[in-house]
């Protein structure tokens, strides 16, 4: 474990160095949360049913998906790893002293922590100040903030495990654009990314709520926004640690068998 927490740490405070590039994400996600709130307002305001999500909660969820962004986006990538696969470079990381896929895991998850820490406070705070209707509201109380805090990590652990199939694909397709757009819009869709799942019809909610791709974004939201009540939140978080499970092992099975797969020429 600590070859894994070494990596953890050390390809953290390299992604914390990339204060410009966070800031200019900064200014491009609030220009995306303003574009979604204003879509749905007008949705909303024409609404011939009342919609399964109130504004309120919405406008919450949809900050802290701008938020989080780097939490829950598929197409979040690490090129170089895309690089040792298609150029046969894997054969160095074979030579490490520790398993390849918890070694890339914790570079991804170290990826994704720095970006979001960058990120996450000036979004937050700045729309906590906005005003109404454009305000986030904070949670009902502080069990629910705790329920939210949990499945949102649960939810980053749980994407990263997604995430590894992406590279693990490419082993196959020898196509890193291919297998990442495949799962990108595919699970971002099922995570409620594109439209909140409650607003999808009951035939497609009912795939979403067959697929792990929910419990990574729309899952800790609904539960911070408290459109998921605190019994239910409890019993999702359950399953955010069985999917977990399942994905991890499935994960490190299929690695190893793209493994067994790797012929590597030259001297």
């Amino acid at each position: 474990m600590s070859a894994y927490i070494s990596v953890l740490k050390l390809r953290l405070l390299n992604g914390m160095q990339y204060r410009t590039a966070a800031l200019a994400g900064v200014a491009t996600q609030f220009f995306w949360g303003f574009m979604y709130i204003m879509i749905f307002e007008a949705f909303y305001e024409h609404a011939l049913q009342t919609p399964p999500m109130s504004l309120k909660e919405l406008i919450t969820y949809l900050w802290l998906q701008q938020a989080f962004l780097a939490f829950i986006m598929l197409w979040f990538r690490d090129n170089e790893l895309f690089d040792l696969i298609t150029t046969g470079n894997i054969a160095y990381e074979l030579c490490r002293p520790c398993g390849i896929y918890g070694f890339w895991y914790a570079k991804l998850l170290a990826q994704r922590l720095s970006s979001a820490i960058l990120r996450s406070f000036p979004i937050l705070i700045v729309a906590f100040l906005l005003p109404q209707p454009y305000k986030m509201t904070l949670p009902a109380d502080f069990t629910t903030f705790l329920l939210f805090i949990s499945a949102i990590i649960l939810g980053l652990l749980l994407l990263v495990a997604i995430s590894m199939f992406i590279y693990i694909s490419v082993f196959i397709t020898m196509s890193p654009v291919g297998s990442l757009l495949m799962f990108s819009v595919i699970g971002e869709f099922f995570a409620g990314l594109t439209i909140p799942i409650p607003l999808m019809p009951t035939w497609m909610q009912n795939i979403a709520y067959m697929l792990p791709f929910r419990f990574t974004a729309d899952f800790p939201f609904r539960v911070y926004s408290g459109h998921i009540q605190q019994d239910e939140a409890l019993i999702g978080i359950l399953f955010q640690i069985i999917w977990l499970v399942i994905l991890v092992l499935l994960g490190r099975l299929a690695f190893q068998k793209a493994l067994q797969r790797v012929v590597v020429q030259g001297g």
